[in-house]
């Protein structure tokens, strides 16, 4: 589907001699047409007809709307109501029919094979117009491909649906909040004034492309050093902790050890091969952790720990207690709060945005739609936008470039979100295939972008921190729950694996704190010691996964997976939220300004 622009439209209606000024008015009809996938010459021979049974209707932004409502509407349920009786009223020719007939007896002979002597065999029901068919047997003939699929002998597992024919469009998976009486909707006003800005300011944010590929281990080393003894002064703060012994020397009284978490092997962490690995000033030796005293514990590698225990030997610390890290504390605004403040709603989406069976951004309109329906005031759009998993880009089958791809899909959300008025935050992923394949990733760069459109958008690097109306939103689009899903290893926790995950994060203070990273996440060290960590406790946290959508409070910080917005071929989810600004309260007890958030059904 070609890129129907205002000029394209113009162009037309000049055909049928009407004259449009109105940018407003053009603008429209760019987003009616995305919204309903029609091309700028059917549009406008749509508007035509329409106007002629009027008596010669004028084209103003009433009439088009009343359009809509008449015309295009019903136009597209006549489309769907087609498509399920072309799928319903398929005609058969003569082998197609014996297959099938082949399919159902190989069906009741695997049947008679399960089913006990006494039944005797079941012969297949004769079909008369005095014995006419049963539903269900009309239903498994209509469908060939289910006859000896895995769904016929267990009744769990669901056919693989394409993205067209899904179902529970609009549901609400997942609920957080006063969600009761909530309206999905953003401010009247276009762009009501919403403050958005990068947290640290766009002078000390990575803000371009770097050189990368070349990075020396002692620079590698000086950083992870660093980190750990920025977060053991924290500990030792913390914790009253007078200072920390060598982690290798032997000693007959009980120690307190500052360290970073790792494997003995290449291999997965596990029980038996930790070791604890210390900073220069404790020796930066290594030491083997024997956890069978720790009642509970969850580890990682690349965690900096304090562990209390013994070491009799120096070659062995027997562990007695775990101190794990302490979060940041949260942004507290000087601007005082007015009193008749209206929440900001703010959509959050991750992609990839085509199903995986081709690259037609159908599940990207109807985000689109979305947007022009509820109106909120700020989206945060998360890569991949052209998706290097996907199998057409894998195998070659594009006949245009990806960033031609990614320019056109870019173009589409920006233009068809215009009359709404949104701001647009654009995040890179480590899987769009157009982008440097670094971490931390600087923003994408858009320079065809006019001056109106670029005021709408936001390009910001993965991760960042974002500064919303007062409220501090963390995103990062690379899949670190995934990564650390695999690594963790825990005992008598007692709670869920993705709060324990999201606690490190935020105990650890960095968007990444997996240590060696996993293959696909390539590490520039030195930028992701500048532009990797949390510079606070954000007060929610995007963090987009494969693994299941939720919305959880973690030590006071929200943590939002949307999921991604297609799930192979089949529709995904996307997240919504209303947030606000909280006044600073009188018994000092910190107010979430999340005040609601949803996971739907796309």
């Amino acid at each position: 589907m070609a890129l129907v622009t205002g000029e394209s439209l113009k162009s037309e209606l000049e055909m049928f001699d009407i004259s449009c000024q109105d940018d407003s008015v053009l603008d429209k009809m760019v987003e009616q047409c995305i919204c309903n996938r029609i091309q700028a010459d059917e549009m406008v021979l749509e508007w035509v007809a329409y106007s002629t049974t009027k008596n010669g209707l004028k084209l103003t932004m009433d009439t088009l709307e009343q359009f809509e409502h008449e015309v295009l509407h019903k136009k597209n349920k006549s489309k769907q109501s087609f498509r399920k009786e072309e799928t319903h009223n398929r005609t058969r020719d003569i082998h197609s029919l014996q297959d099938l007939i082949r399919a159902e007896e190989e069906e009741e002979n695997l049947l008679d094979s399960y089913s006990t002597p006494a039944k005797g065999s079941q012969k297949r029901a004769i079909t008369t117009p005095e014995h006419p068919q049963s539903k269900r047997s009309a239903a498994i003939l209509a469908s060939p491909g289910l006859l000896l699929s895995p769904a016929s002998f267990s009744p769990s597992a669901t056919p693989s649906q394409k993205y067209g024919q899904r179902g529970g469009k609009g549901e609400v998976v997942v609920t957080f909040g006063a969600v009761q009486g909530t309206r999905w909707a953003g401010r009247k006003a276009l762009g009501a004034g919403v403050r958005l800005e990068l947290l640290e300011g766009s002078e000390d944010s990575l803000s371009s492309s770097y050189k990368y590929m070349f990075q020396r281990l002692r620079d590698v080393r000086n950083v992870l050093t660093e980190k750990i003894e920025e977060l053991g002064e924290g500990l030792k703060t913390h914790f009253n902790i007078e200072e920390f012994s060598p982690v290798s020397l032997p000693a007959q009284d009980s120690i307190t050890v500052l360290g970073q978490v790792c494997c003995d092997s290449n291999g997965k962490l596990n029980a038996q091969s930790v070791l604890l690995e210390a900073g220069p000033e404790q020796g930066g030796q290594q030491v083997p952790v024997d956890l069978s005293e720790l009642k509970e514990y969850s580890l990682f590698p690349g965690q900096v720990v304090v562990m209390e225990g013994m070491n009799t030997t120096g070659r062995k610390l027997m562990a007695s207690k775990l101190l794990e890290g302490v979060p940041l504390p949260f942004y507290t605004s000087e601007v005082k709060m007015e009193v008749d403040e209206e929440p900001t709603n703010v959509l959050v989406a991750c992609g990839p945005y085509t199903p995986s069976d081709s690259l037609t951004f159908d599940p990207l309109l109807d985000l689109i739609s979305v947007i022009v329906r509820d109106r909120p005031d700020v989206c945060l759009l998360l890569g991949p936008f052209v998706d290097s998993k996907h199998d057409q880009i894998e195998k070659a089958q594009v006949t245009e470039t990806f960033e031609a791809i990614f320019s056109r899909c870019v173009e589409s959300i920006v233009d068809g979100t215009k009359s709404v008025g949104c701001r647009l935050v654009f995040v890179p992923s480590q899987r769009d295939i157009h982008h440097h394949f670094i971490y931390p990733q600087p923003p994408f760069t858009l320079p065809n972008l006019n001056k109106d459109q670029a005021q709408r958008v936001t390009l910001v690097p993965d991760p960042c921190t974002l500064l919303v109306d007062g409220v501090t939103i963390g995103l990062t689009s690379t899949d670190i729950l995934f990564h650390m899903g695999a690594e963790e290893i825990s005992c008598g926790t007692g709670s869920d694996r993705f709060s324990r995950i999201l606690k490190h994060m935020l105990t650890q203070r960095s968007y990444y704190p997996l240590y060696p990273p996993v293959e696909e996440v390539n590490m520039d060290y030195e930028k992701y010691q500048s532009f990797g960590q949390m510079p606070l406790t954000p007060d929610i946290l995007i963090i987009p996964s494969e693994l299941r959508y939720f919305v959880k409070d973690v030590i006071g910080c929200v943590c939002v997976n949307p999921g991604r917005l297609t799930k192979g071929q089949v529709g995904g989810t996307y997240s919504r939220l209303l947030i606000q600004r909280s006044a600073a309260p009188d018994d000092g007890k910190r107010v979430s300004p999340c005040l609601a958030a949803q996971v739907v059904k796309i």
